[in-house]
């Protein structure tokens, strides 16, 4: 049986509706605290201080494997608040507390793989999550976006060095952010926050929300009337990939619908992600954006420097 330890987002969600459709049992849903997914409730809500217990209560409902999907903050950790089952991990947790993601992903792990349960990988749960490389959209990249390419791959090397981060924005061989611990929308966020102009009937954030309810056809409506608006980083890409040496099992970098719309906001030019090590989410939608924006999404051979 598997059982999903879901963050916020829609990928559990995807996953549960994966596994169910394929005639397997639906797997059983573990929700943190303060990061509930979309679309799907969560069978238990559990606090990091009570993992232990989690561990426990996972055996006896017969679950063999587990998935760590979803988007997560990392958990202040409450010492008074360790149940009696959770003792024996605090200094687990407090190496874990002191590496970046992946390494307190890799501690999280192992104390799965332990205690006798297997790790599965997102993308090997759901069909074409990952993308082999290509450009699906009708604009293409230029020269200058594969130069600007090939720096953000040396940026991720970089971040990823320090354990932080999965993506970065690029212009012309000058790097304008780099993401940190508030995670892709947060870095974008600087980008169109800078708006002073109205954006179609309001502000950007409000209109990508009520999109988000709605339908692509009113999504794509939005984006082009934003392209009416200032731009805040005209010319810009999203470069996203994996660290170095990353466990891919859990916390792939991933973009959606949502990280199209912010791009276009910015008045960035593109996309480029790294085949087959960037989840996407809803890949038609994202395409039908970037499409309507005259944006490219260039999934990249990371082996090649000129792969579009």
């Amino acid at each position: 049986m598997l059982a999903l330890i879901a963050g916020r987002g829609t990928l559990p969600a995807q996953i549960v509706e994966a596994q169910v459709n394929a005639g397997a049992a639906r797997p059983f849903v573990c929700a943190l605290m303060g990061n509930l997914p979309a679309g799907v409730t969560p069978d238990l809500t559990f606090r990091i201080e009570h993992l232990g217990s989690l561990l426990l209560r996972l055996g006896k409902e017969g679950v063999t494997d587990v998935c760590l999907c979803g988007a997560i903050d990392r958990p202040e950790i409450d010492p008074a608040a360790l149940d009696r089952e959770t003792l024996p991990l605090a200094p687990l947790f407090q190496h874990a507390l002191a590496k970046g993601d992946d390494g307190a992903l890799r501690v999280v792990m192992q104390i799965f793989e332990q205690t006798g349960f297997t790790i599965r990988a997102a993308n090997e749960l759901v069909a074409d999550l990952t993308q082999p490389a290509g450009v699906p959209t009708k604009a293409q990249p230029q020269p200058r976006h594969r130069r600007d390419a090939i720096l953000g791959q040396q940026i991720i090397a970089e971040m990823g060095a320090a354990d932080v981060g999965q993506a970065c924005v690029i212009r012309d061989g000058v790097v304008l952010a780099r993401e940190d611990d508030a995670g892709t929308d947060a870095m974008l966020a600087q980008f169109h926050e800078v708006y002073e102009a109205p954006y179609g009937d309001g502000d950007p954030l409000s209109a990508a929300v009520e999109w988000l309810a709605e339908t692509v056809t009113a999504w794509i409506r939005e984006a082009q009337d934003a392209r009416q608006a200032p731009k805040a980083a005209p010319g810009a890409v999203l470069f996203k990939a994996p660290k170095p040496d990353q466990d891919r099992r859990a916390d792939l970098p991933t973009i959606g619908p949502a990280t199209a719309m912010h791009a276009a906001e910015g008045g960035f030019d593109g996309i480029i992600i790294e085949a087959g090590g960037v989840m996407v989410l809803d890949l038609p939608r994202v395409v039908a954006i970037l499409d309507a924006m005259n944006m490219f999404l260039w999934i990249r051979d990371p082996q090649s420097e000129d792969t579009a």
